[in-house]
């Protein structure tokens, strides 16, 4: 990382080439200057030292940090060998709650491949026309899409999930700049600034992939499907379906696995439709229901062979699309 001291500011910039972070930190400058030091050596050497001030000062080709008794001697790096970045432009940025979009990417990214064989499968895709933001995430076995409210702008890219994962802990707050550009996208708030490089491919037509109407629906309460599941899950690990018997009265879970046995329960609710068995991934059922931020889940159906949503009772802004399992 560059560390730059000049005024009273000290000023952080952190790269791989993909994703780089600036920050920013009111201190007390004795000297103005810059070096380059290994980033995870500095970062754990500060959190260790006792709680206090911190120095930190560059010269004779080292960089040393002390505070409380504890004291650092770190190899200085070639500040020449740093790369050159330019700073992120947000004369044109959409401007949206930065709490909100931190929930809203835990909620979509959990649908995101970690497969780097298909690249597009791997990023959250922003879409904005002059209303809500509405961020996607697929794996081509899951769909997570949610809307959070956005002043009014227009953008659409394809973004890391990798990125987006240090938002919180970067440059997060309540405040946010999305600004896109042709290769690069940049977040900034108070606190600085994150920039990614974009994906590039064409993100799939998720909106084909959501039926027009469900004729069937379940409402359960989310904290029972939870446990359920969770109870089922250990019969069923990651390979073994869990089928999902919808019925008047609720929703009875049961898996069967030849080797170990299996597990059956009914869990209450209320179901509109008439009764069918449908199965879905454990591990994919589990992660939806647990993305929803409400009380009551309510699956919606149209039959055990087309893709089931769930979405909280009370939270439009967010579904959860999953593909059935053939039984």
């Amino acid at each position: 990382m560059k560390l730059e001291v000049a005024g009273h500011t000290l000023r952080v910039t952190g790269t791989d080439l993909d994703v780089t972070v600036r920050t920013h930190l009111e201190v007390e400058v004795l000297e103005e200057g810059r070096t380059v030091a290994p980033a995870r050596l500095v970062t754990e050497a500060v959190r260790k030292l006792p709680s206090g001030a911190v120095v930190i000062a560059a010269e004779g080709g080292e960089v040393q940090l002390s505070g409380g008794g504890p004291h650092f001697r770190l190899r200085e790096m070639a500040g020449d060998d740093f790369p050159l970045l330019g700073e992120a432009d947000f004369s044109s940025a959409t401007e949206v709650d930065g709490d909100e979009l931190i929930r809203a990417l835990n909620q979509v990214m959990v649908a995101a491949s970690h497969d780097d064989a298909r690249p597009v499968l791997t990023g959250v895709f922003f879409e904005a026309q002059d209303g809500p933001l509405r961020l996607v995430a697929t794996d081509s076995y899951r769909l997570a899409v949610c809307d959070v409210p956005a002043v009014q702008g227009r953008l659409s890219a394809l973004i890391p999930a990798r990125a987006l994962r240090e938002l919180h802990r970067t440059v997060g707050a309540k405040r946010l700049q999305v600004a896109v550009g042709s290769r690069e996208v940049a977040f900034g708030s108070d606190k600085g600034s994150l920039t990614a490089r974009l994906i590039e491919g064409t993100f799939p037509n998720y909106r084909q992939l959501l039926p027009a109407s469900y004729p069937s629906h379940l409402r359960v309460a989310r904290d029972l499907l939870l446990d359920a599941i969770a109870r089922a899950s250990l019969v069923a690990e990651d390979h073994i379906p869990i089928r999902m018997q919808l019925q008047a009265g609720g929703v009875e879970l049961s898996v069967t696995r030849q080797d170990v046995g299996g597990e059956t329960e009914h869990v209450p609710g209320e179901y509109d439709g008439e009764d069918m068995t449908i199965a879905f991934n454990s591990r994919y059922l589990n992660d939806g229901v647990a993305a929803v931020e409400d009380d009551q889940v309510v699956l919606d159906v149209v039959d055990p062979l087309k893709p089931g949503v769930l979405r909280g009772a009370d939270a439009p802004e967010f579904l959860y699309l999953l593909m059935p399992v053939r039984l």
